[in-house]
């Protein structure tokens, strides 16, 4: 139990501290609404600094060790509050899961407007390197009649997506453990779409990332390989396989990768209506083209 005038001092010092190691002190207020379940109004107007005893998950000592993660280590505040919002949904992440970011929920949007048939609709979807669930989740959310299959080589993040399904009420997707498109032998040619957001930093980029991602992230969820378009290349390959005719190819890539995505896939020669969506920044992010 920690009285709510403890908390309001500590949070008052936590974000003292945080700019000082210029990180965003609204990550202090994003741990306390996971620790103590205060929502954001409540941090605001700070109606919770009273003496009044709060059952919160940590001890005050705990907590400052925990921030001290943050500060220190450069822990990412996802891992720290064990949760993180994406979409209309909180969903939980750890180490060994990649954090999803705000600019692959448009890859909700773009498949919205890509299924363009009740076959697409009601069809087979696949997102290929699930790591949490998100897309995965995301599809069950916008086509509540298609069938979605969900892949990772990753026996942890499976785990964690499996939990953020049963917690958000998607128990009709279906989790496989392995490499791309290999644990779906049965779905060759049946497939309505392919989603995936998948490796596409190049190797000795990876390193020279922020060291929240650099130092803590999975790099076989970041790791692309030399131009970072190994795990790309690989899904354009692969991926008439298993769409069926008009299937869906749908995938977010590193900012200055459009031009080479839309090369992999004209050299197939089974695509067509390629086109390339840029995220809220501005920066050309997705690609998406059908099968032949």
């Amino acid at each position: 139990m920690i009285s709510g005038e403890e908390l309001w001092r500590w949070q008052k010092q936590a974000k003292l501290s945080a700019i000082a190691s210029e990180i965003s002190p609204e990550e202090v207020d994003w741990l306390l609404q996971e620790i103590a379940g205060f929502d954001r109004l409540t941090l605001r107007l700070e109606t919770y600094k009273t003496p009044t005893q709060f059952n919160v998950s940590l001890s005050l000592p705990d907590l400052e060790q925990l921030w001290q993660q943050r500060l220190n280590a450069r822990v990412p505040i996802q891992y720290l509050a064990g949760r993180t919002p994406w979409r209309k949904f909180r969903l939980k992440v750890g180490p060994g899961v990649l954090i999803p970011r705000p600019e692959t929920e448009d890859l909700i949007e773009i498949a919205l407007k890509a299924a363009q048939t009740p076959e697409h609709r009601q069809g087979h979807w696949v997102d290929l390197g699930t790591g949490s669930g998100a897309i995965a989740i995301g599809l069950a959310d916008a086509f509540p009649d298609a069938k979605i299959h969900a892949v990772d080589r990753s026996w942890e993040a499976l785990a964690i997506a499996q939990e953020n399904a049963r917690t958000l009420g998607f128990n009709r997707i279906q989790f496989y453990q392995g490499s791309w498109f290999a644990p779906l032998s049965a779905w060759r040619g049946k497939l309505a779409a392919m989603v995936s957001n998948p490796p596409y930093i190049p190797t000795a980029m990876v390193r020279q990332l922020q060291p929240e991602v650099a130092n803590h992230e999975p790099h076989l969820a970041l790791d692309g390989g030399a131009d970072g378009l190994d795990c790309i290349r690989h899904l354009a390959i692969a991926a008439p396989d298993y769409l069926c005719s008009n299937g869906i190819w749908l995938i977010e890539m590193m900012a200055e990768q459009a031009s080479s995505v839309r090369e992999l896939l004209q050299e197939c020669d089974c695509y067509h209506s390629i086109q390339i969506f840029s995220d809220f920044a501005g920066i050309e992010r997705f690609v998406l083209a059908y099968r032949r």
